[in-house]
């Protein structure tokens, strides 16, 4: 199969976005942090890239926490659906999605987005955030409190 003058030019084009974006991330001592950081851009949505590219070009990109703020407050404020976040140390299966949905949509009493995240660390169990609340069933925090009392726990003579 040959290569047409249009594959030609595309491949032309991608190496010099390519050498761009490695000679960029060199000077700045980031090469792999980048790789890692393009292989998720075609995740973002188009609004999303329109908005940072704006951003960039006001000299405003120190202001992506305050607008993510912002832009947490104006959905739970205009929005009936619920971001529900959830940790996990492992990724939940449909099963635990459909159940972890279920329940918190009738706690919260709306419907819900959840936004899964997979946290090793936490061992195990679960941990729930909305509405700025963090419900945290994690083994990790099970064995800390138990932790903490066994610490703050003294035993002592009957002297």
């Amino acid at each position: 199969m040959t290569a047409t003058p249009n594959d030609n030019a595309r491949s032309e084009k991608s190496e010099k976005y390519a050498r761009a974006l490695v000679e960029a991330a060199r000077q700045e001592g980031r090469a792999n942090k980048d790789l890692v950081q393009w292989k998720h851009a075609m995740k973002f949505s188009f609004e999303v890239l329109e908005t940072l590219s704006a951003m960039r070009n006001e000299d405003d990109l120190d202001l992506v926490s305050d607008v993510e703020r912002a832009y947490n407050e104006l959905l739970e404020s205009e929005d009936e659906t619920v971001s529900v976040t959830v940790t996990t140390a492992v990724p939940m299966d449909d099963d635990l999605r459909a159940k972890v949905r279920a329940k918190a949509e009738k706690e919260l009493d709306a419907p819900i987005y959840l936004v899964e995240r997979v946290e090793p660390s936490i061992i195990g169990g679960i941990i729930l955030e909305a509405h700025g609340k963090r419900f945290d069933a994690s083994v990790k925090a099970q064995l800390a409190n138990i932790r903490k009392t066994l610490t703050s726990t003294s035993i002592g003579s009957d002297d």
